[in-house]
């Protein structure tokens, strides 16, 4: 997957300049907006945030009370029907939504952190620090990430804690060597050199000088790890390793799967929450292709080419 550094040519025309400037900036944002996938990705992605920031404006039921019909259809009263004790499915898919995307964002967060901290200080470091880092990456890139998640998310207390442990102890390598791989292209560059003469500190050195020329990199790990989260998040939790009396999408799969909904005829149950989860890895997938579109000529589209070209 081809990302780019955006803005690290204006960082490296000059000894000194630690970031992108804003015309970089300004053209960045002009061409990811242009694009449709990533039109659609952030949309997709803005209508599932505000779900879950107000699932009381959507529907006023409590998710957890069990008062209505057992296993109704859907009608204008459910939407979606209810479930095997009379829960409204629509409200519970409502109100999985927060945790769901909570759950999916924090673990984002810490691994491309994680990602950002091990590639980079190894890139910069280089020797013992390098190699130690390095091999620590490649141990967490060689172990089977499925069977390690279940076993942790087995023996650890179920909880959506315990989740975002698992999930972020499993998801940071392969961006870290992406990030490796990026930092070890700019040791040698004019601006590094620059600061290392002014005498400034390792750590100033990489977070002021290395990480603002690759912000597009980083928000491209960002949207990788999402996508990989919302699927193995709801795996494990359809799978029963998740704390059930919690509200997600994986756990209402988990109940739906558990309470026989598709033998017994209650679709709805067990489809929406399964689409939900679709939905947002599309949302969080559209966004990543248009990085890698605006990063990579190859991947724009042939019409939009033959504009540039033409202009």
């Amino acid at each position: 997957m081809a990302i780019p550094a955006i803005g690290s040519n204006s960082a490296l025309g000059g000894a000194g300049v630690s970031a992108p400037n804003t015309s970089a900036r300004v053209r960045f944002l002009r061409t990811l907006f242009s694009s449709k996938k990533a039109t659609a990705g952030l949309v997709i992605i803005l209508v599932i945030s505000f779900v879950a920031a107000f699932p009381g404006l959507l529907t006023h039921d409590d998710p957890n009370a069990a008062i209505y019909g057992i296993e109704q259809g859907p009608s204008l009263q459910h939407l979606l029907g209810t479930t095997l004790v009379g829960q409204d499915v629509f409200c519970q898919l409502i109100y999985g939504t927060r945790l769901t995307l909570v759950i999916v964002v924090v673990v984002s967060v810490i691994a491309t952190l994680l990602s950002m901290i091990i590639g980079i200080t190894a890139a910069y470091l280089g020797g013992l620090a390098d190699r130690g880092l390095s091999l620590l990456t490649d141990i967490f890139l060689i172990i089977p990430t499925l069977p390690l998640l279940i076993v942790l998310a087995f023996y650890l207390p179920s909880g959506a804690s315990t989740m975002i442990l698992v999930l972020c102890l499993t998801s940071w390598a392969f961006q870290a060597r992406q990030l490796r791989s990026q930092g070890l292209s700019l040791r040698s560059r004019d601006f590094l050199a620059s600061a290392r003469v002014r005498g400034e500190r390792p750590l100033y050195i990489i977070l002021v000088e290395i990480v603002p020329t690759m912000t597009s990199l980083l928000a491209a790990s960002f949207l990788g790890v999402a996508v990989y989260v919302v699927g193995f998040a709801a795996g494990l939790q359809f799978l029963g390793l998740g704390n059930s009396s919690e509200l997600t999408w994986g756990t209402l799969l988990y109940q739906a799967q558990a309470n026989d909904a598709l033998v017994s005829g209650n679709v709805w149950w067990e489809l929406s929450p399964g689409l939900a989860v679709a939905l947002l890895g599309a949302g969080f997938a559209l966004l990543n292709y248009a990085f890698d579109e605006i990063g990579n000529p190859a991947l724009r589209p042939a019409r939009r080419r033959r504009d540039r070209s033409a202009s």
